[in-house]
């Protein structure tokens, strides 16, 4: 194989969609005799994990570090955490995150190859000592196959997005089942995630509250998922009715309750990409302002919807026209007839 007795560091910090992006580089890499390592976040570090693509995770707790005070005491965690990446005397590293937060890490790791992309951002291109071609130099390429073009430069074959799930602990399959208990096994669950990080990434609540009021409630169980923040807005789509995991659930348990979900209703959120990691609800996804080719569930059993603005998509966390037109696309009527359509 290509990278037989090969060690690679690969460098993705976060956030979800994009760790979930970059699992299948790394079944690639390992399909292809390497020993993969991967340095990751809070926000990642779950479905990383005790992941069969994985032989080793390295937890770099950032979010941890930006809550503690004490600088000095992050900054020997900091130290502590290089030491032992060094230590590993890594063939090759894999900067995929590209900003100035990979950029120590990828310039200390002490890998004779240190691989960047032209597209790096903050100085993180000097970190690598070889460079490959811009990554997301255009709306119409999936992430997938931009994260592919590390393998492709180390001349491997990418055909397939393999993804692999981490191993879910049996308390973990219990507490969800419970969770579940009140469905009716006879129907298909329809699990819908309304909620996402940029506002301007949000589809219009009051559609979603029509929306919710028009699916026939004979044909599904309906499951509302989400964080804590999100409860007033799930709240108001739902008027208190359904099954509501809002707050319920971690990182697992998520990932656990789509594999017992038929659809998955969500927008561009790190829900709608875990659900693809599940491998098991059909997906509709609403995209407003980011580009929906892009960041789409992958599979000819999956929908993503957008609106035909001319601004769209802008992929900006703050609209431009400062209208947040693109959140009133696509309409209900879409949805609704795409949602019909799906066979389960």
């Amino acid at each position: 194989m290509i990278l037989d007795n090969k060690k690679i560091l690969l460098i993705r910090l976060s956030a979800l969609g994009d760790v979930v992006f970059n699992i299948p580089l790394a079944n690639l890499l390992k399909k292809n005799g390497a020993s993969v390592h991967w340095l990751v976040s809070e926000k990642g570090f779950d479905i990383i994990n005790n992941n069969p693509c994985i032989d080793r995770v390295i937890l770099a707790p950032i979010e941890k570090w930006k809550k503690n005070k004490n600088k000095i005491e992050n900054f020997f965690e900091y130290l502590k955490i290089i030491k032992e990446i060094r230590a590993q005397n890594y063939d090759i590293a894999l900067d995929t995150q590209l900003i100035l937060k990979s950029f120590i890490w990828t310039f200390f790791c002490k890998a004779k190859r240190r691989i960047v992309s032209k597209s790096a951002r903050e100085g993180a291109i000097f970190a690598g000592n070889e460079v490959i071609e811009p990554l997301f130099n255009d709306y119409t390429t999936h992430a997938v196959d931009n994260y592919f073009k590390y393998a492709k430069y180390l001349g491997l074959n990418t055909t397939a997005a393999i993804k692999t799930l981490p191993v879910v602990p049996i308390e973990t399959q219990k507490k969800v089942e419970k969770l579940l208990s009140s469905i009716d096994k006879t129907k298909p669950t329809l699990t819908i995630a309304p909620a996402t990080t940029w506002n301007n990434k949000h589809w219009n609540r009051d559609y979603w509250r029509e929306l919710v009021s028009r699916i026939d409630k004979n044909k599904y169980n309906i499951v509302f998922v989400g964080t804590k923040k999100d409860n007033n807005l799930i709240s108001y789509i739902t008027e208190n009715k359904f099954l509501n995991l809002t707050g319920k659930t971690n990182l697992l348990e998520l990932l656990e309750v789509f594999k017992h979900s038929d659809i998955l209703l969500s927008l561009d959120s790190g829900s709608t990409h875990l659900g693809w990691l599940s491998d098991k609800p059909k997906i509709i996804s609403i995209f407003t302002c980011t580009p929906k080719d892009r960041y789409c569930p992958i599979g000819q059993e999956h929908i993503a919807l957008q609106g035909k603005l001319p601004c769209q998509p802008c992929h900006r966390k703050k609209c431009p026209r400062h209208t947040n037109e693109c959140t009133n696309y696509p309409l209900v009527e879409e949805v609704l007839e795409k949602l019909e359509k799906i066979s389960i």
